[in-house]
């Protein structure tokens, strides 16, 4: 099942980090305005990334860099190395665009949201919803010709230095092709509109997304 219904369990405002615990985090551009403006850009933002993610012990497990926004899946190994990831990365973003066209002021969104996210299917569901982002915004037609994304990593093999496959993931098969095989039929299947709208509220609620057990026990957690 997924999330318990429309109206999460003891949905607030303040961000959720359990140790271990995949996240699913979205960071938006100020306005919604772009993040991003040439090739250089996404190429900085993911070195920041590879650097901040190995400081701080987080693994990421996939992303996609949008024009004006980001979504990253990972796991931190524990409750303290996402903020600090997180700041670390948007701080050396932000200095590195307001130097690079001469702007100043804010480039992010005031927070960026965080969803905890359930081992099994509930995780490989959301880690295709954050690779079919180009998708679904009509940039590409499937999600493996766009270039600022895991997918490529996790369903081609492609070597990507940011990338630590989850253990969910590596069930998937006895060797890398298998794996890569099994994932990229994942994709055959749309993700169903409820499922898109579960991981959107509970993104954006900073609550979770599984079954009713685990959305308990996050409650609990707080």
């Amino acid at each position: 099942m997924w999330l318990a219904s429309q109206e999460p369990l003891m949905p607030r405002s303040s961000r959720i980090f359990l140790d271990s615990v995949v996240l699913h985090i979205i960071q938006r551009g100020n306005n919604r305005n772009a993040c991003f403006l040439a090739t250089e850009d996404y190429g900085h933002y993911l070195s920041c990334l590879r650097t901040a993610a190995c400081q701080a012990d987080c693994a990421v497990h996939a992303y996609v860099l949008m024009t004006n926004h980001v979504h990253l899946l990972l796991s931190p190994a524990h409750a303290a190395a996402v903020p600090a990831m997180m700041r670390s990365v948007a701080q050396k973003h932000a200095q590195y665009i307001n130097w690079r066209y001469r702007r100043t002021g804010t480039l992010w969104e005031g927070r960026y949201r965080a969803a905890l996210i359930q081992n099994d299917t509930h995780l490989l569901v959301c880690q295709r919803y954050v690779e079919l982002n180009p998708v679904r915004a009509r940039m590409v037609q499937y999600p493996g010709q766009y270039p600022w994304s895991s997918y490529r990593c996790n369903a081609e093999g492609r070597a990507n230095a940011i990338v630590v496959a989850h253990s969910t993931y590596l069930e998937l098969g006895t060797d890398p092709t298998v794996r890569q095989t099994a994932y990229r039929r994942l994709f055959d299947e749309p993700l169903a509109e409820r499922q898109l709208q579960h991981i959107r509220i509970a993104t954006n609620n900073n609550f979770a997304v599984g079954d009713q057990e685990f959305l308990r026990s996050v409650s609990k957690g707080r």
